[in-house]
């Protein structure tokens, strides 16, 4: 999680935590103790998946804006994720898209 997320995780998670312990145990050790750990993807991969799901499901921007900074993290470009946006209109539709590209451009531009 920390290659992907940075060293605020941790504090992110104690946050949450505190109201829901359950719920971070269930976040933390499913997806990344079980699914990202799994051999086959590496995490640039796993990465770009997530930004397509995030992207296509439409509502998850707080989510979406996570994982596209994780991405970039992992060693996908502006490009490489504006790319994944695109390709997930043609499934989700441009109103998914949109939301997309504005949670993608305010990550963008936090990393200037």
């Amino acid at each position: 999680m920390r290659a992907i997320f940075g060293p605020k995780i941790e504090s992110a998670l104690q946050g949450l935590a505190a109201t829901s312990p359950d719920l971070v145990r269930c976040l933390v050790e499913f997806p990344f103790g079980d699914v990202y750990s799994r051999p086959g993807l590496d995490l640039k991969t796993r990465e770009m998946l997530t930004v397509a799901a995030l992207t296509v499901l439409g509502y998850p921007q707080a989510e979406l804006k996570d994982h596209i900074r994780g991405a970039l993290n992992v060693g996908c470009t502006p490009d490489e994720i504006s790319e994944i946006i695109l390709q997930m209109a043609v499934y989700a539709g441009f109103p998914a898209a949109l939301e997309a590209v504005k949670s993608a451009t305010s990550v963008f531009g936090e990393k200037q």
